[in-house]
């Protein structure tokens, strides 16, 4: 639109990209290398238009990553029209989110790639949108780093910037926007000071830097309440929050010896009982971070019965189910030949990538 400032994309350098091996077919389902060398060995030369799309509505992400693959790793970028939507987007199924026309060999062996690209980062970002919305303006950590391989970190974290959360738990997750990762203090060190929580929120706070935010975990002898007062009377002012990760197969003891299920784990009669001894220990300015099993549905929950719950840390469940791509040839030298049951889709959403 005339006037309007065209909408920015990350570098193709940014996503390091190993150019040769992905340009070589390495990365490509076999089926896309044998096509090509068909139509190579045959001197065929086609111009296709190929239409990228998904079923669902989602935040869409991995644009600029696909772009980047088509860029760095076809046989001849500049011979290639590609017209694309942008990271962020909103999208409906069917929509028409990537095009690109030109002489099918020159990328034809990319098409495994992109999708699979476009798959996991908008998978990653309608997630956690998802969480985001459920959250209802609260703070939401992105804590899924520890449940998948450390490659996909740089990607999924950008994804999850896209969807909005508020902070990221490792720098690679951070390192394309620009952010840095955030933690709290681990069981590990709580462990290592032999299990003294408080011993090892005071080390921890000595050795942070001023803009810190301290943040104690205070269920490792599951007795949360008694433990986030120990804390927050050894730290003061210098503890931001307190970190409730109760184990789904535990009864904190702040709510009694009995063994029912309905009270295990992190749930809103404990968060109620920790918020409530904070507040009547005059500590009203801690704020109250759980995790632990937390997804859309049990967050909006907790939201719809004010839970007082100051942020969520949300791990495995926002990388978990699919968002699939799919990719179809809709024209070949300008005539119709999609399979049948598709089309093509013009989108006048799309914008030409220069």
């Amino acid at each position: 639109m005339s006037g309007q400032r065209a909408r920015e994309r990350l570098a193709p350098e940014a996503f390091e990209l190993p150019v040769e091996r992905i340009r070589d077919g390495f990365y490509t389902d076999a089926y896309f290398n044998h096509a090509r060398a068909t139509l190579l060995a045959s001197g065929s030369h086609p111009r296709v238009l190929m239409q990228v799309f998904q079923r669902n509505e989602a935040v869409l992400c991995g644009i600029d990553e696909a772009i980047a693959v088509l860029r760095l790793c076809s046989h001849g970028w500049g011979e290639l029209a590609v017209c694309a939507l942008h990271d962020g987007d909103t999208v409906e199924p069917w929509e028409t989110v990537l095009t690109i026309e030109a002489d099918y060999p020159l990328f034809a062996h990319l098409e495994t790639v992109y999708l699979g690209v476009l798959a996991r980062r908008t998978l990653v970002a309608t997630n956690v949108r998802r969480v985001v919305d459920a959250a209802n303006g609260k703070d939401v950590f992105y804590f899924p780093a520890r449940h998948d391989h450390f490659a996909v970190q740089p990607g999924d974290g950008y994804a999850a910037h896209v969807g909005g959360v508020a902070a990221v738990s490792t720098d690679a997750q951070a390192a394309l926007w620009g952010g840095r990762g955030i933690g709290t203090i681990p069981h590990a060190l709580i462990a290592a000071y032999g299990g003294d929580t408080v011993r090892a929120a005071t080390e921890f706070t000595q050795w942070a830097p001023p803009e810190m935010n301290v943040v104690a975990l205070v269920d490792f002898e599951n007795d949360s309440a008694r433990t986030a007062l120990e804390v927050a009377r050894a730290l003061g002012a210098r503890l931001w929050g307190v970190r409730l990760d109760t184990s789904s197969d535990l009864v904190d003891r702040t709510l009694g010896a009995e063994d029912d299920p309905a009270l295990r784990g992190v749930n809103e009669q404990l968060v109620r009982a920790v918020r409530e001894a904070l507040d009547a220990d005059g500590h009203t300015d801690v704020r109250i971070v759980v995790s632990g099993g937390f997804d859309a549905e049990r967050i909006r929950a907790f939201e719809e019965r004010s839970v007082p719950v100051d942020a969520y840390g949300v791990g495995s469940s926002l990388i978990r189910g699919q968002n699939d791509f799919t990719a179809d040839v809709v024209l070949t030298d300008g005539q119709p030949s999609a399979k049948v049951g598709r089309h093509q889709r013009p989108n006048p959403r799309l914008e030409r990538v220069s």
